[in-house]
């Protein structure tokens, strides 16, 4: 879903083997994160534990570069080259927002 809600559920967007991948890093992730937390609870040293969860936002910083890159080459490319107008700036505009949440604008 977009976060103007203008694909909100009708349509499946992007690869299935993009999806895929993301899920499998996802549930790595999510082992990471449990791990971590494992970390914690034992009193592992700080800087370890800052070690991991820098790997964990890395780790999360390729994910959303492969539902970006996903993006671009489907929704963003089929919008770009819609003939309506109001359907290009939405795109335009949900990735100025994502850019901006993301701290690169």
């Amino acid at each position: 879903m977009s976060i103007h809600g203008v694909h909100a559920g009708e349509i499946r967007h992007g690869s299935r083997e993009v999806r895929a991948k993301v899920a499998a890093r996802l549930r790595s992730v999510e082992g990471h994160v449990r791990g971590v937390g494992r970390m914690v609870e034992e009193g592992a040293y700080c800087i370890d534990l800052i070690k991991q969860t820098l790997a964990i936002q890395r780790a999360i910083d390729r994910i959303n570069a492969m539902l970006l890159e996903d993006h671009l080459e489907h929704c963003v490319a089929t919008a770009i080259s819609a003939a309506d107008p109001a359907e290009r700036r939405r795109t335009i505009t949900e990735l100025l927002e994502v850019f901006e949440l993301s701290g690169k604008l």
